[in-house]
């Protein structure tokens, strides 16, 4: 990791909300706490190859992946207030993103009829953009992330009418 990497990481560690991150790759280990006032960065080198390795607070399951697979798709669970309604939860943590691109249209809107499979939005973790898709099939109710707002692993994001 360069300078870089490692303050990208830290900024992103201070907006998730999450209190400790714990990065252990073959010849660098790099820990960092977030308090409510300040990040603070240890950074360690080894000397021998050590296998990765990752612990965190709150699970970060595809953001350090090398490889930008899609993530797999949010668990669909019932909603307290409405029972008839599922809620489609964040997978990860990241920022949240309603197209693929500023200059691309909206994946889906509310009203819009999805089934399973097709991409509702994209999640962003560590530079890498995580299509979330769908596992049910129903119409859109609600959208309740606004676009490019950090979301925490089982962040509501959409509210879906599966009749």
């Amino acid at each position: 990791m360069n300078k870089k990497e490692i303050e990208e990481l830290i900024k992103f560690v201070a907006k998730s909300g999450v209190s400790e991150v714990n990065l252990e790759l073959k010849d660098f280990k790099i820990t960092i706490k977030n308090s409510p006032q300040k990040v603070e960065q240890i950074v360690h080198t080894v000397a021998a190859p050590v296998a990765p390795l990752i612990q965190a607070a709150a699970p970060l399951a595809a953001a350090p992946a090398p490889a930008a697979a899609p993530a797999p798709a949010a668990a669909p669970a019932p909603v307290a207030d409405d029972s008839k309604y599922i809620t489609i939860k964040s997978p990860m943590i990241g920022t949240f993103y309603r197209a693929a691109g500023p200059d691309k249209p909206i994946f889906v809107n509310v009203g819009d009829e999805i089934k399973p499979g097709q991409v509702l939005c994209i999640i962003e973790a560590m530079k890498l953009f995580n299509e979330i898709e769908s596992e049910v099939s129903g119409r859109v109710v609600k959208i309740l992330v606004d676009n490019s707002k950090p979301v925490e692993y089982d962040t509501p994001l959409f509210l879906v009418d599966p009749s």
